[in-house]
């Protein structure tokens, strides 16, 4: 079966034969697995259209459960994130992340937006990377199914004095109840700065809305701490490759002059 697809390029792989397989988020089926005879180093607009990071359209074979890339077009190359290491490693934090929470060969046409969308955003914005990462990982969340209580205390409902943020009881909690809550043995953080209103905001927005948000470090650090931390515990995500990048990018940001 001969077909096409748009999709974004997530990772390639060198395989024997001096081939490669291609791990395509694809829009009308999802993750899928391809390989391909197309070198990346060649002059064909093929070779452009199978690097990380590319929003392309992909000729595609199937026969029975293997998918074989014949060709492809490039609609956004996203050719800047790769000229500027800062983006490069936030935005390969995103991709290996969105790799992580899709299943195989199921449509998601909500997240290939949202990638789509902060692949344009992260190619175009001068600072605070940082910040459209966390935003896009807090979004990720509902199109995982996995979005936490903002609004009320997940324990008793209350819609006042949230004053903590669970992990493992699954978002918000009321002062009285924070107070029941032994903080050694569970995944609590407390709502210091209004961490928990950042948190829905960055929830609620569309992503396009958050293109001058700059988050300050202090805040950054603890929203990245609660989302890693919820995303370990409720999708077992994580460890993720990328993240030693992310380590070492921020040890020589400490450590420069």
């Amino acid at each position: 079966m001969y077909t096409d697809t748009e999709g974004i390029i997530l990772k390639q792989l060198k395989i024997a034969g001096g081939r490669r397989m291609i791990l395509l988020f694809s829009k009308k089926y999802g993750k899928i697995s391809a390989g391909t005879d197309i070198s990346e180093k060649g002059k064909k607009k093929s070779a452009l259209a199978i690097r990380p990071f590319v929003y392309g359209r992909y000729e595609l074979y199937k026969k029975r459960d293997l998918y074989y890339l014949n060709g492809g077009d490039v609609i956004q190359s996203h050719f800047a994130i790769g000229e500027d290491i800062d983006k490069y490693i936030q935005a390969s934090y995103a991709v290996e992340l969105t790799e992580k929470l899709l299943p195989e060969e199921a449509a998601a046409p909500e997240l290939f937006l949202l990638l789509s969308d902060y692949l344009d955003m992260i190619e175009k914005r001068k600072q605070k990377y940082e910040t459209l990462t966390l935003a896009y990982m807090a979004k990720t969340l509902k199109s995982a199914g996995s979005e936490p209580e903002l609004n009320r205390c997940v324990l008793c409902g209350e819609k006042e004095n949230l004053t903590a943020f669970s992990v493992e009881e699954g978002g918000c909690v009321c002062s009285t109840c924070r107070n029941g809550i032994n903080s050694e043995e569970r995944l609590i953080f407390e709502d210091s700065f209004g961490i928990i209103d950042v948190l829905k905001y960055l929830t609620e927005r569309p992503l396009a809305g958050l293109e001058k948000l700059a988050l300050d470090e202090r805040m950054a650090g603890a929203l990245e701490r609660i989302l890693k931390s919820w995303l370990a515990y409720h999708l077992d995500v994580s460890d993720l490759k990328s993240e030693t990048f992310l380590l070492q990018s921020d040890y020589m940001f400490e450590n420069r002059g």
